[in-house]
C-alpha cells in the first residue's frame, strides 16, 4: 500500500482518488478552495463536476498543501493546466528530494510554450515528475468502466513504480519512455477536438469528423517529430486514441467548447457556458506559436486559432481548409 496525495477536487482528481483508494492506497485529497473541500467532506460528492460518483470517507479532504504532501510516496498534479506552475510554486517548499509527482492536466504552457511536466521541473526542481495520460474522461474512470492510460518518466524504475499503483481490473496502464511525446498528443489533442466539435455545431457528419481527426493526428505527429518526440507515440493511447475520445465524447469539454461556437457562440460565451476549464483554448495559441517556431504546416491548428481568436466564422474556416491546395497524403512513399 502507497500513501498518495491526490492535488486537485476536480471531476479528474476525485475520480483519480476513488480509483487509487480501490486500489488499496492511503489516499488523501488536497482541494485549493475551502469551501469545495467542506461540501466535499460534506457530502462526498461533486454534483457538478462528478455527479453520482461517492467518495468513501477513507478518503481524507483537506486544503494544507504541506500535510497533504508529507510523507507521500507520489503526489497526482490533477488542477487544471492553467494552474499547474502556481500550484507547483505553492508545493515547492514541501516536496522532498526524489519525491514522486505525477502530472495528469493536459495543455502547453501559453507564455513560455514548455510542456507542463517542464513547468513541474522548473518550479520543483527537487521532484521526479511523470506523466499520466490517455483516453480517460472522469466521468468514466470514476464509475468504473474499463478505461486505458500510459504512464511516462525519465526512468523506467519511476513509471513502472507508477504503473502498478494505477493499474488495477478497471484501468490498464502502460508505459513509453517518450515523455515529450506523450504531453504533446495529450494537449495538441483538445486543439483538434475544438474542430471537431465546432463541426458538430455547424451541423457536419461522420465524414467530417473523421477528416479532422486523421488529419489531426497528422499535424500532431508532425510537429512532436519536429520538437523529438517519436511518431509510434502518436499512433498510441496518449495520440490516435486521446484524439478519438476527446473528439467523439459527449464528456468532452472541448467538443463541448467547440459544439457551442460552431452553433455561433464566441469563444467566451462558450467557456463560460462549459464551466469547466476549456484546455484546448489555452493550448491553442501556444500550439500555433510552436508550428511557426518549428516551421511545421498545421492548418487546422491555424484555422482553429482564426475562430477564436480573430473571430473568423466557423463555416469559413472549413471551407478554406478544404479549399487547399491540392496535396499528397503520403509524401514519404514513392510512386512504382
Amino acid at each position: 500500500m502507497a500513501k498518495i496525495s491526490v492535488l486537485g477536487s476536480g471531476s479528474w482528481g476525485s475520480a483519480l482518488a476513488l480509483l487509487l483508494h480501490n486500489n488499496g492506497h492511503e489516499v488523501l485529497l488536497w482541494s485549493a478552495r475551502p469551501e469545495d473541500a467542506r461540501k466535499l467532506r460534506e457530502t462526498r460528492e461533486n454534483p457538478t463536476r462528478l455527479p453520482g460518483v461517492h467518495l468513501p470517507e477513507k478518503i481524507e479532504i483537506m486544503t494544507d498543501l504541506e500535510r497533504a504532501l508529507r510523507d507521500a510516496d507520489a503526489a497526482v498534479l490533477a488542477v487544471a493546466s492553467p494552474y499547474i506552475r502556481s500550484t507547483a510554486h505553492k508545493m515547492a517548499p514541501f516536496v522532498r528530494e526524489g519525491q514522486k509527482i505525477v502530472n495528469v492536466a493536459k495543455g502547453i504552457e501559453e507564455k513560455t510554450l514548455k510542456t507542463l511536466s517542464e513547468v513541474i521541473e522548473e518550479e520543483i526542481p527537487q521532484g521526479d515528475v511523470a506523466v499520466l495520460s490517455g483516453p480517460s474522461h472522469a466521468e468514466e474512470v470514476g464509475r468504473g468502466i474499463p478505461t486505458t492510460c500510459v504512464v511516462s518518466a525519465h526512468t523506467q524504475e519511476t513509471a513502472e513504480y507508477l504503473q502498478s499503483i494505477f493499474m488495477s481490473p478497471v484501468f490498464r496502464v502502460y508505459t513509453t519512455p517518450d515523455l515529450l511525446g506523450v504531453e504533446l498528443g495529450g494537449s495538441l489533442k483538445n486543439v483538434i477536438a475544438l474542430a471537431a466539435g465546432t463541426a458538430d455545431g455547424l451541423g457536419y457528419g461522420d465524414n467530417t469528423k473523421a477528416a479532422l481527426i486523421t488529419r489531426g493526428i497528422t499535424e500532431i505527429a508532425r510537429l512532436g517529430k519536429k520538437m523529438g518526440a517519436q511518431m509510434e507515440t502518436f499512433y498510441g493511447l496518449s495520440g490516435i486514441g486521446d484524439l478519438i475520445v476527446t473528439c467523439a465524447s459527449v464528456h468532452s469539454r472541448n467538443r463541448k467548447a467547440g459544439y457551442l461556437i460552431g452553433q455561433g457562440r464566441t469563444m467566451e460565451q462558450a467557456m463560460d457556458e462549459v464551466q469547466m476549464v476549456v484546455e484546448g483554448v489555452y493550448s491553442a495559441r501556444a500550439a500555433r506559436e510552436l508550428a511557426e517556431k518549428y516551421e511545421v504546416e498545421m492548418p487546422i491548428i491555424t484555422e482553429v486559432n482564426k475562430v477564436l481568436f480573430e473571430g473568423k466564422p466557423a463555416a469559413e474556416a472549413v471551407m478554406d481548409l478544404m479549399l487547399r491546395d491540392k496535396k499528397v497524403e503520403t509524401p514519404m512513399l514513392p510512386w512504382k
